[in-house]
């Protein structure tokens, strides 16, 4: 029974891969365009929930130095864990 849910899993997979790729090659443009939409809301969403936050508005400074020891953390995480 588990090779039976293997072989309908590869199946699918390989179906699955097939539209990706079509979809990717057809409509190249939508799919960048919809991913760079996606980042930027983000982004503009993070930039909205610190501008309501009135202590890291007031201090650009001490939230560029959050920003920066938080980057240096998960860089050291990320080494350390690799």
């Amino acid at each position: 029974m588990v090779k039976e849910v293997e072989g309908v899993t590869k199946s699918f997979e390989q179906h699955a891969q097939y539209y990706r790729k079509s979809v990717m090659q057809r409509f190249p443009f939508l799919v960048i365009g919809l991913s760079t939409f996606g980042v930027v809301s983000v982004f503009y969403g993070f930039e909205k929930i610190i501008d309501s936050i009135p202590f890291l508005e007031e201090n650009p400074t001490l939230m560029l130095l959050i920003g920066l020891i938080s980057l240096s953390v998960t860089g050291t995480l990320y080494k350390k864990l690799r």
